[in-house]
């Protein structure tokens, strides 16, 4: 069986080979490594390998890891589940990204509970690419509606969109969906420049991150390829 190191070598050339054959710069995408379900031994090992950025979707298990990894002093904690009103206070003061911010209501109680002793907390709007019922996400219309509000929210800082397609669709139609979003983030650069660095492309996981590279990403959220199945 891997090592968790080694795993994190393998997925770490994926990307880099991905990147390389896609033209972008070198380390312009970045290794998300998905944490959820996971115990803390299992990031502690992660971050010895040189790991530092992980994505927890629970709020309280995350929190529990973070009390458990605290002398790992150059951890970052991004938020990548559904966000809750009741818990947008404790995602506010604990994480220095939220990947999966998909109303205004949310961004509103980020950017209002977020302590000014922090610097501003990067968000990403988790767009519903394909509208599936099941997903969460908003609709791509609705994108500059809200990029506009959110530039008005000095405790939050727009970074750029998430999506999380269905893995399981043709690759021609997860590779259109992909690209729908990358087109997005264009559009929302020439409409709302103001608006944020508008620099992130949150999307691609284990089976299909050299797709979603090609496609522009700049985080891949990677969590079986790295520990394992769970």
């Amino acid at each position: 069986m891997s090592s968790i190191a080694d795993n994190i070598g393998s997925v770490t050339r994926r990307i880099q080979k991905a990147t390389l054959k896609a033209g972008h710069g070198p380390g312009s995408v970045h290794l998300l490594a998905v944490s959820k379900t996971r115990p803390a031994n299992d990031l502690r090992r992660a971050y010895s390998a040189g790991q530092r950025a992980f994505g927890e979707n629970y709020v309280q298990e995350a929190l529990d890891k973070m009390e458990e990894l605290q002398e790992l002093d150059a951890i970052e904690w991004h938020f990548i589940g559904p966000i809750q009103s009741n818990k947008t206070r404790q995602i506010a003061e604990a994480f220095a990204w939220a990947h999966s911010v998909d109303r205004l209501k949310i961004a509103q109680r980020l950017n209002d509970q977020r302590p000014p002793s922090l610097p501003p907390l990067n968000i990403c709007l988790q767009v519903n690419i394909n509208n599936e019922e099941s997903k969460s996400g908003c609709a791509l219309e609705d994108l500059i509606d809200m990029a506009d509000a959110i530039e008005e929210m000095p405790n939050l800082s727009l970074r750029g969109l998430m999506a999380i397609p269905d893995p399981d669709q043709p690759e021609a139609e997860l590779r259109s969906s992909f690209r729908k979003l990358a087109n997005a983030l264009k559009h929302m650069r020439q409409e709302a420049p103001r608006c944020g660095p508008l620099d992130t492309l949150s999307m691609g996981m284990s089976g299909d991150l050299e797709m979603a590279i090609a496609e522009g990403a700049t985080w891949v959220r990677v969590g079986t390829a790295l520990f394992g199945p769970r």
